[in-house]
This record gives structure tokens, sequence and C-alpha cells, in this order.
């Protein structure tokens, strides 16, 4: 409906067309959400894979980024991200912070949107030092590069 002039059958008159204008969440907000999301993936890990490994007496050593438990942490991170992203659109930090991550063509997130949002975007963000996150202090739309990557942008609720 956006762009589209609306009719009114009560009062038999067409409005204007609509613009929708987003809010977008800046570095600070973004950073203040992730931290919060660290948070609940760490007490998921703490409180479900630790107690896990040690029930079925498996080592807990990271001693290497191949060690079991290394894989499963990471798994879980990257899952959190993912299926909270794709099923509300926001992560449990997100809501705390009225962010919400939307198209930029205002269509529904696919699977794939989401994964090279949330798992691409961000493994290629971390591993350049996080340049990648920084792209939201300075880009117009305030959209980092995994945004930029998924044609994502965050806005405030």
């Amino acid at each position: 409906m956006m762009g589209e002039n609306v009719y009114t059958a009560a009062t038999e008159e067409v409005l204007p067309p609509t613009t929708v204008t987003n809010r977008y969440a800046g570095f600070w907000m973004r950073f203040w959400a992730y931290l919060f999301d660290l948070l609940v993936v760490g007490s998921i890990n703490r409180l479900i894979v630790y107690p896990l490994f040690r029930f079925f007496d498996l080592s807990v050593d990271q001693t290497s980024m191949f060690a079991p438990i290394t894989i499963t942490t990471t798994v879980v991170f990257y899952a959190y991200f993912v299926l909270m992203t794709k099923y509300f659109q926001q992560t449990l930090g997100k809501m705390v912070f009225g962010l919400k991550v939307i198209d930029i063509n205002h269509q529904s997130l696919t699977w794939s949107t989401v994964l090279f949002r949330e798992v691409v975007g961000k493994f290629i963000s971390k591993t350049i030092l996080f340049i990648g996150f920084l792209f939201v202090a300075f880009s117009e739309k305030k959209k980092g590069l995994h945004d930029q990557i998924a044609d994502t942008i965050v806005v405030h609720e």
C-alpha cells in the first residue's frame, strides 16, 4: 500500500500516498543489544551446554578451535542469532532495546537473507577486526557490513 492512493468508503475521499519512515538504529543501541545477546548466549552455554558435556563425561577444555565444546558453543551462538532473527526479526537484546531487523524492501526475511546476515556477514565483520561493525557508526542508514551483504537494516520499532 506504500505509494498508492488510499480510498476510504466512509468519507469517499482519496487520501494522499503514504510513506514509511524508519528511524535507523545507531551504533550504541545496537552495541548494547549485542552485549545483552552475548549474555544470553553465554548463559545458554553455561546452563545447558557445559552441564550436558559434564553429564556425558565430555571434555570442556577449549584446547583448539576444533574441540567439541568450541564447535558446540559456536553452533549455539549462530543458531540463536539465526533462529531469533528469522522467527521474530529480533533477538532478545534487540527486543529489550526496541530494535528490529527488516528487509530494505519491507518484505519478510527469507532464510537466505537471515543466513547471509547472521552467519556469513557477521563472520566477515568479525574476521576483519570488527571494522564491519563500525560501518554502523558511519553509514547513512546505519548499516553494518553484514546488513549491506544481506540488504537489511535495523530500525527502532
